[in-house]
C-alpha cells in the first residue's frame, strides 16, 4: 500500500467536516494532539526505563569477576 496523496487527505477532511461539523473539528484536533503527546511521553518514559535497566545490567556484569 502506498502513502496517502493530496486527494485522499482532502476526501478524509471533507468527510470529517460533514460528520462532525465545523464547531467540533477544532476540539477533536486538540484531543488528538493531546493523545499523541501523552503517547509520545509514555513511550519515551518506557525507552528510558529500558535504557536504565540495560545500563544497570551492564554495570552488574562488569562488577562480576
Amino acid at each position: 500500500m502506498g502513502s496517502l496523496g493530496f486527494g485522499e487527505i482532502l476526501l478524509i477532511l471533507v468527510v470529517a467536516l460533514l460528520l462532525f461539523g465545523p464547531k467540533k473539528l477544532p476540539e477533536l484536533g486538540k484531543a488528538a494532539g493531546r493523545t499523541l503527546r501523552e503517547f509520545k511521553n509514555a513511550t519515551r518514559g518506557m525507552m528510558e526505563e529500558d535504557d536504565d535497566k540495560a545500563a544497570a545490567k551492564k554495570t552488574e556484569e562488569q562488577a562480576r569477576p
